[in-house]
């Protein structure tokens, strides 16, 4: 079995962004709103600042009371809309219950939707998304490039992408479809998902079901791209449990061929393939900005 480094390939990504931001003719402004003082989401949020500033887009840290309305919300992302050069927009999530998760994800500019969550940035990426000028959903991106890291010829091999959630799921299986590839999905209704499992060339999981694929539920050789998180049921009581995915790793390494680690798989080529959508945004923005000043003096 040999372990797919996703901290070598967001390295790799996160250099090719770094150039591509620094031909911009501006600096892109990127930002997280933060409801609350959740510890886990806080610290995410300051690993996504460190990572954009290190490319060198400016983050830009929205922090609101749990207290807050969903009508004071929406007004305050719908005023970051505003921001000069802002590039990307995202809610970190979850949010307090008291607040209409919708609303506020679809107060965000469409065009600045970096994680797709919103209505009309969701229904764009099913619709139309071509993988150059369109903003895609980060995990789900992550997983695919992973599973290009290995270069493997995909064409006439079996794919089953476990779990059809809005995150990792769906999307997966919108982009296997937009490569031509075949694929299976499968949830808890899919009747037979023992049996494709162990037929699948290629498996990936976005379940939360933590260590539930194990090696007698694979084929000899199999890749696994792992996007599942949960913690660690066996930790010791009173602890924080640590956190792991939907792979067993100790009981698929004599089984499978490649494996994405939890954590450092999928995480963090996902925060890549965020920054990516800002830089695509920003892109966008410059040839936007371009087009209007050759009408000018045209």
């Amino acid at each position: 079995m040999e372990i797919i480094d996703g901290k070598k390939i967001r390295d790799s990504i996160l250099a090719k962004i770094k150039t591509e931001v620094a031909e911009l003719s501006f600096k892109p402004v990127f930002c997280d709103v933060l409801v609350g003082d959740n510890p886990v989401s806080r610290q995410y949020v300051d690993m996504k600042a460190r990572t954009a500033e290190r490319v060198g887009i400016h983050f830009h840290k929205a922090v609101f009371p749990a207290s807050i309305s969903t009508e004071d919300l929406v007004k305050e992302i719908k005023a970051l809309n505003t921001i000069e050069n802002m590039c990307g927009i995202i809610v970190q999530l979850p949010l307090p219950d008291s607040l209409d998760k919708r609303a506020v994800l679809d107060s965000i500019d469409p065009k600045f939707d970096v994680d797709c969550l919103g209505t009309l940035g969701s229904e764009k990426f099913y619709k139309s998304y071509n993988g150059e000028t369109d903003l895609g959903y980060p995990t789900a991106l992550a997983c695919v490039a992973l599973l290009d890291s290995l270069s493997l010829d995909l064409k006439g091999k079996i794919i089953v992408v476990l779990g059809q959630g809005d995150l990792v799921g769906k999307p997966v299986s919108a982009l296997l479809k937009y490569r031509g590839l075949t694929y299976l999905p499968v949830d808890k209704r899919t009747e037979n998902k023992e049996y494709l499992l162990q037929q699948a060339d290629v498996v990936i999981s976005g379940i939360g079901k933590g260590k539930y694929i194990t090696g007698n539920m694979i084929k000899q050789g199999a890749v696994l791209i792992d996007a599942g998180t949960s913690e660690d049921v066996k930790s010791t009581p009173g602890a924080p449990g640590n956190i792991v995915g939907d792979v067993d790793l100790e009981s698929v390494k004599n089984v499978a061929g490649n494996v994405s680690p939890v954590p450092g798989g999928v995480g963090p080529v996902t925060v890549a393939m965020l920054l990516n959508n800002v830089l695509t945004v920003a892109k966008s923005t410059m040839k936007a900005r371009d087009n209007v000043l050759n009408q000018k003096y045209e």
